[in-house]
């Protein structure tokens, strides 16, 4: 009786060539190596997308979209950092939300990297005298983030501004100051790989923003005359660390009618503020 011959394994391949052996197709090391840091990255442009949607939540198309990643990749993701708490879903409205590992990993890292708690004493004072909105953002690679807002006595007031929203270097009055401050180099460089208009309009363009940051550099604050939505202005400085590199912006928004013919004094009271409150951290020893 004939035996039949074996099945080919899958994923292997046979040689035509008598007396040779069968390999297994394997990716290669350098392959496999390289896929995890894109996971991670992927992953690490989701959770970033989906802090700057809370505390409302967003879809799953929705920060598809905000982290540049293919509809399908994004929800696969989700599903993994859901099942590791870092993201919940909402049952009624399917809407994402950051989850409670997220809540614990930050407070783990609080002692090491907040300075929150030095801040919020400057941002409820200018709030406090000024009437405005003030708010703290933190410097995160090409972006700042907002991570404090207190709102002043005047009851129209600006939605710009949130805690969790993030902006590119140069868009918004704080992240503004935090370019204009950067060392020339690391700036320079910045606006030239950077294509700010395609989403923020030609006065984002390196050109006009090039005019700001060295407005900026002179003024010592910088000013965002309604550019990101009409009518709503917005005046950032920088807080600096122990070795003058800038971390950190405070900054005020409101309407026209109330910051520009403040422009000058509110200016000044921010500069204060950023200096306190640069002297503050680096005595703390906090330096992120």
């Amino acid at each position: 009786m004939v035996k039949p011959a074996p099945a080919k394994p899958a994923n292997c391949s046979f040689s035509g060539i008598r007396g040779s052996t069968a390999s297994i197709q394997r990716t290669p090391y350098d392959e496999r190596v390289t896929e995890s840091p894109s996971v991670v990255r992927r992953a690490g442009a989701l959770l970033r997308a989906l802090a700057a949607h809370e505390p409302s939540g967003a879809s799953t198309t929705a920060l598809a979209d905000a982290a540049e990643v293919p509809r399908p990749t994004a929800h696969r993701l989700l599903i993994a950092l859901s099942a590791e708490d870092l993201v919940e879903r909402d049952v009624d409205s399917g809407a994402w939300h950051l989850g409670s590992e997220c809540f614990l990993l930050g407070a783990a890292a609080t002692n090491r990297h907040d300075v929150t708690p030095l801040a919020r004493a400057t941002v409820r004072r200018l709030a406090a005298e000024t009437g405005e909105s003030a708010f703290f953002s933190v410097r995160r690679g090409d972006e700042t983030v907002c991570v404090l807002r207190e709102d002043g006595s005047f009851p129209i007031r600006s939605h710009v501004l949130h805690e969790g929203i993030r902006f590119p270097l140069g868009v918004a009055s704080a992240s503004l100051a935090v370019l204009a401050l950067l060392p020339d180099r690391e700036r320079e460089t910045y606006l030239a790989s950077t294509d700010l208009e395609r989403e923020f309009g030609v006065e984002h363009g390196v050109g006009p923003l090039s005019a700001r940051v060295a407005a900026t550099r002179d003024r010592g604050y910088a000013v965002n005359p309604g550019l990101i939505v009409e009518g709503s202005w917005g005046l950032g400085a920088a807080v600096l660390d122990g070795h003058d590199t800038p971390r950190w912006a405070v900054s005020l928004t409101g309407i026209e009618a109330r910051i520009a013919p403040r422009q000058a004094e509110l200016g000044e009271q921010l500069l204060r503020a950023a200096h306190g409150l640069s002297t503050q951290v680096a005595r703390s020893g906090r330096q992120r």
